[in-house]
């Protein structure tokens, strides 16, 4: 039978290529697994933990690995990566029980010799043998951050470009920390009152996050049965400032461009009422499918979905209100996609960016005049939020930023009224992934 250590590495294995999620791998991978609850306890942190700190990782092993790491099979890397995450991290993990299993999974996977060459290389790595701050102290600022938070130099280099060293060290924290699960009720079957009278709940440690009919817990399966009948779902607040920026009237038409998964949609839905028309554009028809039986499960009639591309689509009537959910390069949510950080490159950002001007020139088009646009991303990268929107703005005199609508919280405004924008890093409130949205009105 598979242990828990052999199906983490095949989960990293399948990551090496491809866009896989790795959540989704994960839990594809152990409903297929005969694995007691620890074990599958185990799998998931070691693959998780391997994913976040995979940087630091590598430069660790190749302060004992005599040979070139990066030329190394991606398997033989992987098992390295699982035993010195196990050492150095995992305190309940003895570490002659972490090198035996990862000297077992070498010689399985590359023969005698290279199990060898594994229990060689761990059994010199220890707590005390890894003496990190020492062997950075001579490295740049940016190098340091990179390798103690183990994300790419180049991601840390333009953070602190952009943000500054402090706000940019706590992003990488924040990044590197479980994440909240983050939870919205659904005002159309009951409220905040009459969801924590549940016994059950209202003893679940949870906390407000500052925007109503939110909250964040790090507990996820006391809240199961309200998901299933449709009380609550799950969204992190910073995905619903959109739709509270967006501000979207009872009784209006409104167009969401690349709606899926959906959780904005069937947000502005219960903003709504469930009065008016939504109509969620996605590209992906089993992603839609998703969409409609969610609505479904919340009460939710007025979604229409469309499988067409963003940049096409043309409705019948123009809306009067469009939220446009860019494709992005997503770092606002690296802490919730570990291994996100290893798949970006500055090429990724810069074809993105053309994307995102398409869309945005095709959407104002559709609007109708006096309409609101609202433009979101998960991303903190300026290229695709605060510049996106001045060079859309200098294309588009039609349109201008519009102030913060009512609905949003002071908390998230900052002081910026005037322009219609919120950010939020990583970080910077407790529990809020990053992310960035824009208001703007077609004159």
């Amino acid at each position: 039978m598979i242990t828990a250590r052999e199906l983490a590495l095949h989960v990293l294995q399948s990551l090496e290529t491809g866009k896989q999620r790795s959540d989704q791998v994960l839990h594809r991978t152990l409903q297929h697994s005969a694995l007691n609850r620890i074990d599958r306890a185990l799998s998931t942190g070691l693959v998780n933990g391997v994913l976040r700190y995979r940087f630091q990782l590598d430069f660790i092993i190749s302060r004992f690995y005599h040979h070139d790491l990066v030329k190394a099979a991606p398997v033989l890397k992987n098992i390295l990566r699982l035993g010195v995450y196990q050492i150095l991290f995992l305190n309940k993990v003895p570490d002659w029980a972490a090198v035996n299993e990862c000297v077992k999974l070498a010689r399985k996977y590359k023969g005698e010799r290279m199990s060898k060459l594994v229990n060689g290389v761990l059994r010199k790595i220890t707590p005390e043998s890894v003496t990190l701050d020492e062997w950075l102290k001579d490295k740049k600022p940016e190098e340091q951050l990179a390798v103690k938070y183990s994300h790419p130099q180049w991601l840390v280099e333009r953070w602190i470009g952009a943000y500054g060293r402090e706000k940019s060290e706590a992003i990488l924290i924040y990044n590197n920390q479980f994440p909240f699960f983050g939870f919205r009720i659904n005002r159309l079957k009951t409220s905040s009152a009459r969801l924590f009278y549940d016994e059950a709940i209202k003893a679940t440690m949870h906390e407000e996050c500052g925007i109503e009919n939110f909250f964040l817990s790090k507990d996820f399966s006391t809240f199961e049965p309200a998901l299933t009948d449709g009380r609550l779902t799950v969204q992190n607040p910073a995905q619903g400032l959109a739709c509270l920026l967006l501000n979207p009237a009872i009784g209006s038409n409104v167009l969401d461009l690349c709606a899926a998964p959906g959780g904005k949609a069937t947000f502005m839905a219960e903003l709504m009422e469930n009065s008016g028309h939504i109509t969620a554009v996605d590209r992906y028809e089993q992603k839609l499918a998703k969409i409609d039986g969610h609505a479904k499960a919340l009460g939710i009639t007025i979604i229409e979905t469309v499988a067409e591309d963003a940049r096409s689509f043309a409705p019948e009537i123009p809306p009067q209100a469009i939220l446009l959910d860019a494709p992005c390069t997503g770092t606002g949510v690296l802490g919730r996609r570990a291994e996100l950080r290893w798949k970006l490159n500055p090429d990724t950002l810069g074809e993105l960016q053309i994307l995102q001007a398409e869309l945005l020139d095709h959407a104002a088009e559709l609007l109708d005049e006096g309409g609101i646009l609202v433009y979101a991303t998960c991303s903190i990268e300026p290229e695709e939020n605060s510049l996106q929107i001045e060079a859309f703005l200098q294309r588009h005199p039609d349109f201008i930023a519009d102030p913060v609508g009512g609905r949003v919280p002071e908390q998230f405004r900052n002081g910026k009224e005037s322009n219609g924008a919120i950010l939020t890093l990583p970080g910077e409130y407790p529990g809020f992934d990053g992310g960035f949205c824009q208001r703007m009105r077609k004159i």
